[in-house]
Formats: structure tokens, sequence, C-alpha cells
């Protein structure tokens, strides 16, 4: 990588927060305009579907196994986000993991506060399966609250008694809504994307007056026993790399196998600018190695 590539990235998030003061039809309008820079590759292919009552899309890469499959968890703290803005990365996570991609709309707070996110993550798996896909080659994915719903849904599977996918890749996942790890202050002067006051006033839109610890909105605080194999990919100068330094020790003091990747230097969700980052591609890499060896 070159350090050009990284600095002109994070000057372009600088002029562009992702959270802040903006109304959120603002916010989310300037997500969707900020993910049009990186257009889907030409040889991707996407199909809308209904995935259990929850607007879907299959994104497929020439190459995919048509019965393995990702279940994409898009990130945007649970207010912004969409299909639009993740299907460029979900196409690369497609070619890579040899897989279709389903990236879901799940609702969105303030409107469509929790659990609404993890009832719809959970529906779209259930349907995954009714139409004949083996959880054996299912993994479920998603970056930032995308991350911490790819946990809380895992978990809300296993609680459900529905059998559980092969792997889950959470990153830089958000998992605790009330921001107390050491580098939410350590890491804010290189952070560009992500902040403690925007975080908070997400957290509060998502949970809607409940307990910030409850534990399928913040799956730091569940018990997660029994889950399968994580990848855990993170960046060095976010201020959410306590969550996922943390999410890894209670996943593995819980018995889970867990792959924590630390990126040095590495922005939020730096998967997202694989276009143009040599690190975003490396780390989609591993990301589809991981899920082809779990998902056989």
């Amino acid at each position: 990588m070159s350090q050009q590539q990284l600095q002109s990235i994070i000057q372009m998030l600088k002029s562009q927060p992702i959270a802040g003061k903006p109304s959120i039809a603002e916010t989310r309008a300037g997500f969707e305009q900020m993910a049009a820079m990186f257009p889907v590759e030409a040889d991707v292919k996407s199909e809308p579907v209904n995935a259990g009552g929850v607007k879907s899309e299959w994104v497929t890469a020439p190459g995919a196994d048509a019965g393995r499959a990702v279940l994409y968890l898009h990130g945007g703290g649970y207010v912004i986000g969409s299909i639009n803005t993740h299907r460029s990365l979900a196409g690369r996570i497609s070619r890579a993991a040899k897989a279709r991609v389903l990236v879901i709309d799940y609702r969105l707070a303030p409107e469509h506060p929790f659990p609404a996110a993890v009832e719809d993550s959970v529906a779209a798996y259930r349907w995954m399966l009714s139409t004949g896909l083996k959880p054996s080659r299912i993994a479920v994915a998603g970056d930032s609250a995308g991350g911490g719903l790819t946990v809380a849904t895992l978990v809300a599977i296993r609680d459900a008694k529905l059998p559980l996918p092969a792997a889950g890749v959470p990153l830089s996942p958000w998992v605790d809504m009330e921001g107390v790890g050491d580098s939410m202050k350590s890491k804010a002067a290189a952070d560009p994307m992500v902040q403690k006051d925007g975080l908070i006033e997400m957290a509060k839109a998502y949970l809607g007056g409940k307990d910030p610890r409850t534990p399928l909105a913040a799956p730091l605080y569940a018990d997660l026993a029994g889950l399968p194999p994580l990848l855990i990919q993170v960046g060095t100068a976010e201020t959410l790399l306590d969550d996922s330094t943390r999410l890894a020790e209670r996943a593995r003091k819980a018995g889970v196998k867990v792959t924590l990747e630390p990126w040095e230097n590495m922005v939020h969700v730096f998967q997202i600018f694989a276009p143009i980052l040599d690190e975003g591609q490396q780390a989609i890499d591993k990301i589809g190695a991981f899920i082809r060896a779990n998902a056989e």
C-alpha cells in the first residue's frame, strides 16, 4: 500500500463525515453518495429477492458456487446504510469466497428500533435454509453495526434452536453500545469516521430506551457459547478497536474458535475501500479463504 492511498481516503472521510449533526435523511443520503464512488465490478450480477419478508439481493460474482452462501449485514450504526451502499463490497466478497452473497435491507432505527434488525436477519437466514441451502455452507458476515448484528444474529439463531451456519465474519464490529473501550479515547485523533458522540446518538436511536447492555443489542454482553468459528478484522486506527479485542476475548473464553486480525493503521471498515486500497482487497481475500475453509 502506498501511504498516499490511505491518506487520500482519510481526507475524503474527513470531508464527508458519516455520523454527525446532519439530519438522518441527510446522513443516509451522504452515505449513499460516498458509496457510489465505488461501483460494482462489471461482471457481478444482482438479483432482487424477498427473503422471508425482508427486501434483499443476491450479489454474485462469476465462479460462485451456487451451494455456498453468505448472509451479509451492512453497517451504518443501525440508522443508515443499505443494499446500495454495500453492493460493491458484497461483490468482492462473493468473488473471494466463491459464494453467492445475500445482502439484506434490514429495518433501520429510529423508525424501527431494536430488535427489528435482529428479527430481519434471522428471518432472512430462515429463508435461506428454506431454499435448500445447507447451514454448513452458509456464513454470516457484516461490518460495523452489521458486524455486531452478525454476532447477535448467530446468538439468536442458536437460541431459536435453528441449525447454526458454518462461520461468522464480523468486520470492525460495534458490540458495545456505551463506547467504554479504551480505544474510544486513545484512537479518537486517528479515526476519521467514528467518534463517541455520534456513536452514542446512534445507540440511543437503535435501543429505543432499552438497556444498553441488552445482549442482542450489545453482543459483547451475550452468551457466546456454541457459536461457529469467527474471523474478526479490525483496523488499529479505529476507536472501535477495543470492541473487536474484547469480543475476541469473550468469544474465546466461551469456547469459540476465533481468528482476530488487527490491520496496522487501517481505518473503520477499510475493506469497503478495496477499489482504491490494497489492504482492503487483501483483507477481502482473507475473508474469502476463511469462508471457503469453513463453509466447504
